[in-house]
């Protein structure tokens, strides 16, 4: 059998990681993995977390099977952190899944369950891991537009290519810090996109990974309740890997709204048979985590500081690395960094020139020009400015 296997693509993100780890030059610098690091360059346990696992233990609960849907506790505070308003909550149903990527699949699976014949809209450029996993779903994918030629968020691109979004289709959206541009819409946008849905029936599929990160967890959350109260219908992925860290213990929820409670119903039982057939139910030691946190209100307030710390330290480095770009006279393309928020920003590099990157200063950021900003640590900015400039050439005076 397995001779007969042809050798799959690999992985392009874990291909460089592990090109990272072979590279034995001491001035290397890993910018892949969206995972954020301090200025130790050490990802951190957060404070709220170790309290809650310290509690955890010294609880010791059974181990016993939480049941398709997962921790009914998580479940119910992520519905009301991610939508806010009860009346919003009261239209909706959350199941904990493996992570944001579980989530994603699953609702991916309920498109096509429900709509067979859907097509589910991704932007260019998108998360790299969202059109294999709409297509492993059976999903046919298309593309919107999402930032011009000069790394500006592109408005009347981005609609004129969602005006031939059907009643059928399904348009996935990043919530917030969009990966990899680091290019968000502004509220205004947010407001066509929630007015274009309504009008033209498709359904907003947000992906929710970054919270917390950009400009403040309410204020990063404005678009996902949005779309939430204006739109009949919204599917919602989320993560708890970044603002919470638990990258390895694979914390997530499926939500969906809905206008009735037999569809919810309906909903959440074709989102646990899902679950069944792939994982039969999710882990949930990171689930009771996040429960004990959000239900504790000395620990949630322990939390939001820390995330607070953690989005001071991203903007930090993004000011530092368009401070030093601005020193070496690359104005404009200082400019368009400055503009971004969140965990990643684009270089205004090609394919060749992040190659020359890598080659030359060991600096591994994606071929697409994608960098974990929240990876650098801080001794380390100027020499990333330094590189980018020596690969960029002789600025324009």
């Amino acid at each position: 059998m397995l001779e007969l296997l042809l050798p799959p693509p690999v992985d392009p993100l874990w291909d460089l990681a592990e090109a990272f780890e072979a590279d034995a030059r001491p001035e290397r610098l890993n910018l892949v993995l969206g995972v954020y690091r301090d200025h130790t360059d050490t990802t951190p346990v957060m404070a709220a977390v170790r309290e809650a696992e310290m509690r955890l233990a010294e609880r010791s609960a059974s181990k016993e099977y939480r049941g398709l849907s997962g921790n009914a506790a998580f479940n119910r505070a992520m519905l009301s952190m991610v939508l806010g308003a009860q009346a919003t909550v009261e239209r909706a149903v959350a199941v904990q899944t493996v992570a944001g990527s579980g989530a994603l699949r699953l609702l991916a699976d309920l498109i096509c369950r429900t709509r067979p014949g859907s097509t589910v809209w991704i932007s260019d450029p998108a998360y790299v891991n969202h059109r294999p996993i709409m297509e492993a779903a059976g999903l046919k994918v298309r593309t919107y537009a999402w930032v011009d030629s000069e790394g500006r968020f592109d408005e009347s691109g981005m609609l004129h290519d969602l005006r031939g979004a059907g009643r059928d289709d399904v348009v996935l959206l990043q919530g917030c810090c969009h990966n990899p541009t680091g290019v968000d819409p502004t509220r205004q946008t947010w407001e066509k996109l929630a007015e274009l849905a309504v009008r033209d029936g498709w359904i907003p599929f947000v992906d929710l990974a970054y919270h917390g990160l950009g400009d403040g967890l309410d204020e990063d959350l404005f678009a996902t309740r949005l779309l939430a109260r204006r739109v009949p219908e919204v599917l919602i992925a989320v993560s708890c890997s970044k603002n919470f860290g638990l990258y390895a213990d694979r914390t997530g929820c499926a939500l969906v709204v809905g206008a009735s409670r037999p569809a919810l119903r309906h909903a959440e039982t074709a989102l646990q048979n899902a679950a069944r057939t792939l994982y039969s139910m999710p882990p949930e030691h990171g689930a009771a985590i996040v429960t004990t946190v959000l239900e504790d209100a000395e620990l949630s307030a322990l939390w939001r500081e820390e995330l607070d710390l953690m989005r001071a330290r991203i903007t930090a480095n993004r000011t530092e690395l368009t401070s030093q770009l601005r020193a070496l006279g690359w104005e404009g393309e200082a400019q368009a960094l400055s503009q971004q928020k969140g965990m990643f920003s684009m270089l205004p590099l090609t394919a060749t020139q992040m190659l020359q990157l890598r080659n030359q200063f060991a600096i591994y950021g994606t071929t697409a020009g994608r960098i974990n900003i929240a990876g650098i640590p801080q001794s380390r900015v100027c020499y990333l400015a330094r590189g980018i400039a020596e690969v960029l050439g002789t600025p324009a005076r």
